[in-house]
Order: C-alpha cells, then sequence, then structure tokens
C-alpha cells in the first residue's frame, strides 16, 4: 500500500530529484526540470511550482539558505535539501518502483464505453491509433539513440526504455484486438455490429446484458 505523504504530489517528487545536486532558487528549479524533460515522466503543473517549493518547505525537506538578486529583479529565495528531504527522496522513489498502484490511462476510459460504436468504426480507429503509436515509439527510440551515441549512461535513459516497452505492449494488444474484430473471431462481435445496425436502444442493450448477468451458472 502507498504511503500517505506529507506532500503526495509528484511535481514535488521531482522538486526533491533536482534538489539533490546542490542548493537553487526556484526558477533554476524550474529551468533544471525543464532541460531534463521531467515533463514527460510526471505530470507536472507548472503553475504549482511555487505551492509545491512552499509545502515541501513548511514539511521540512526543502529549507531557505539564502537569497540573491540580479539587477532590478525581485530577491529570490534560494533552498537546499534537507537530511529529512533526502530521506523522502529515496523512500518514495523504493515505494515507486516496488508498489504497483492502477494507474489511470485515456485509452482504458474509451475502451470502458466501447460499446457507443459499431465495431466497423472501433478497427478504423484502432487502426489509426496502432499508427500513431508506431511513428511514436520510432521517435522515442531516435532519442535513446542520440542519447546512446553520446556515451551517456544508460541508466538515465531507463525510464525512456519503459516508456516504448509499454508502447510497444498496447500497439501489439491493440492489434490483436483490432484484427479479432475484422476476422470476426472476437466473440459476438456480428450480435455488436447487429445492435447499432438496428438502432436499438442503448437502455434494451444494457437491459439484455443485465439479464444475462443476473442468470445463475450452470451446475
Amino acid at each position: 500500500m502507498a504511503t500517505k505523504r506529507k506532500v503526495n504530489n509528484l511535481l514535488a517528487l521531482a522538486v526533491l530529484s533536482v534538489m539533490i545536486d546542490r542548493p537553487k532558487h526556484r526558477y533554476e528549479i524550474a529551468q533544471t526540470l525543464r532541460d531534463r524533460g521531467k515533463e514527460h515522466d510526471m505530470d507536472i503543473k507548472w503553475g504549482s511550482l511555487y505551492t509545491v517549493v512552499q509545502s515541501l518547505e513548511k514539511a521540512g525537506f526543502l529549507e531557505i539558505v539564502g537569497s540573491e538578486r540580479d539587477g532590478a529583479r525581485p530577491e529570490r529565495v534560494i533552498y537546499q535539501l534537507t537530511s529529512a528531504g533526502r530521506t523522502e527522496l529515496t523512500d518514495w522513489t523504493r515505494e515507486l518502483v516496488a508498489v504497483p498502484e492502477p494507474e489511470q490511462h485515456r485509452f482504458v476510459a474509451g475502451l470502458s464505453i466501447l460499446s457507443v460504436l459499431p465495431p466497423d468504426d472501433v478497427i478504423e480507429l484502432l487502426g489509426q491509433r496502432i499508427e500513431a503509436l508506431r511513428h511514436l515509439i520510432a521517435a522515442v527510440r531516435r532519442e535513446i539513440d542520440k542519447v546512446l551515441a553520446m556515451q551517456l549512461p544508460r541508466l538515465f535513459i531507463i525510464e525512456s526504455e519503459f516508456g516504448v516497452a509499454m508502447l510497444a505492449a498496447e500497439m501489439a494488444w491493440a492489434r490483436s484486438f483490432r484484427d479479432q474484430l475484422a476476422d470476426g473471431t472476437f466473440p459476438e462481435v456480428d450480435w455488436w455490429r447487429q445492435v447499432h445496425a438496428d438502432n436499438v436502444p442503448p437502455a434494451e442493450v444494457i437491459a439484455a446484458v443485465e439479464g444475462r448477468l443476473a442468470e445463475p451458472e450452470p451446475s
């Protein structure tokens, strides 16, 4: 089970991760997050950065160690990672690696209400998704190859490798599902198609399905 954290926001984890090397002010924190592409790995809402940094300070994970002024710009407060913040960073990372949690996925949301579309539309839409995934996978692999060509440690692109693996698995599943719909091997695809062809009211479809669920299992 996931730990209930004082600042339970992945942006907070991202901030802690870029504070590990040296003290920074908020502008440096934001710039480092962008430079490292953390918005691709975590759900970062840039407008929340100020509040998250304040929350991390209040929780004792960051502390103010000074300030600086650059010309006429407002004074910038400089923060550093505390011992408690370093512990929080490592403990949170351990949890994310070890403890699986259900995560919402837009594709799953679409699949959960797929019956509102006729199967032939779904076949076409899946084809579009497969093609988009193919291009996306190729693009990420090119970026991985660029990093490897720079002889940077593979450790620093491991999240991209995982991302490619997940995209490839999704593409394989979508292709298999599409093929089953197209060749008629998906269970009751003909019934699904006929429901749409006959414009059967959704209430009748739902009642029929719920009626099946209510039927006793054969002994």
